[in-house]
């Protein structure tokens, strides 16, 4: 079975519906495939709300967690950890994300790298909690209050 064939198989079990070889690259599936299936979902019973939650986390992992360079796709090796989706809150997707972020960083050190990956989001984050000097002084401090606890 191909990489492809495995992902379309997961799909098919997760959402009933498989992206066409157009809306993946290589083991990533386009962000835009997940948009379009989560606005088409109708939230009428909780099979389509599972789904439409797992396509909402897929796009977490995309955006913001688990970013690659291109910051289009998601790597479709995160499906089967939703198929139990009483079990995902049992997952430490923390820690994941900070070892991706030390990857990242472990990356960007090479002579040949010209870009970074990985949750910048959440690196700024903490480099303006821990070290506000590095933080823009914004003209009404309580614009960003979740990023300030």
């Amino acid at each position: 079975m191909s990489s492809f064939e495995a992902l379309e198989a997961e799909c098919l079990h997760q959402f009933g519906i498989a992206p066409r070889k157009t809306d993946c690259r290589g083991s990533f599936i386009k962000l835009k495939w997940f948009r379009g299936l989560k606005d088409r979902i109708v939230l009428n019973d909780d099979v389509h709300m599972q789904m439409y939650v797992k396509c909402h986390i897929m796009l977490l992992f995309g955006t913001i967690l688990f970013v690659d360079k291109s910051g289009a796709a998601v790597h479709w090796k995160f499906l089967p950890l939703l198929r139990n989706f009483g079990g995902i809150i049992q997952f430490s997707w923390g820690s994941a994300c900070l070892a991706h972020l030390y990857r990242s960083l472990c990356r960007t050190t090479r002579v040949d790298c010209k870009e970074m990956d990985g949750p910048l989001t959440l690196l700024v984050t903490w480099a303006w909690i821990r070290l506000p000097f590095l933080a823009p002084i914004p003209s009404n401090p309580r614009v960003f209050p979740i990023a300030n606890r």
